[in-house]
């Protein structure tokens, strides 16, 4: 493995790509790990992007738009397609939501963010050469994700918009 290729790993497995990042609003990250049939994705956005505000929410429409995006986040297999003829499957969905019901975190923050894992296992893994993901339909204030990508045929960085919602290598 190149150092070039392992330095991306690295910081991928560690969240260091979204740690050099600035919070922007209505922009996100998407990191992409492909190994052995197995696909991990880190997304990150910033709550405003999803529900329209970054507070604690104070009426129960932001109540309701935080439950919502919740909902969206947590049904991985409608926001993460897979290229189809490589059969994969969600294995695992981790959603951390700021100002969750089961959360009590300070109301003085400033610029919140929304924090995604998924698994996905997929049982013909030489035919995955895409992701297509649907968050642009479901948050219309989201207008770009950034995307890295390391995997079997390589690594990869790009942008992915509401006109070009598809990772592919």
């Amino acid at each position: 493995m190149k150092l070039r290729q392992l330095f991306l790993l690295l910081a991928i497995a560690t969240g260091g790509a979204h740690a050099a990042k600035g919070h922007v609003h209505g922009a996100g990250s998407l990191d992409v790990r492909i190994d052995k049939g197995r696909i991990s994705l880190a997304l990150a956005l910033p709550l405003d992007a999803s529900t329209g505000f970054e507070h604690a929410p104070k009426t129960p429409q932001e109540r309701a738009a935080l439950e919502n995006a919740g909902k969206i986040l947590n049904d991985a297999t409608s926001l993460f397609i897979p290229s189809p003829a490589a059969q994969c499957a969600l294995k695992v969905a981790t959603v951390a939501l700021p100002f969750a019901a089961e959360k009590k975190e300070a109301a003085n923050i400033e610029h919140a963010d929304i924090e995604a894992s998924y698994t996905f296992e997929c049982a013909n893994a030489a035919e995955l050469k895409a992701i297509d993901t649907t968050l642009f339909k479901h948050f219309k204030r989201l207008y770009r994700l950034e995307t890295q990508r390391v995997g079997p045929s390589g690594q990869g960085a790009s942008r992915l918009t509401p006109k070009q919602p598809a990772l592919r290598w």
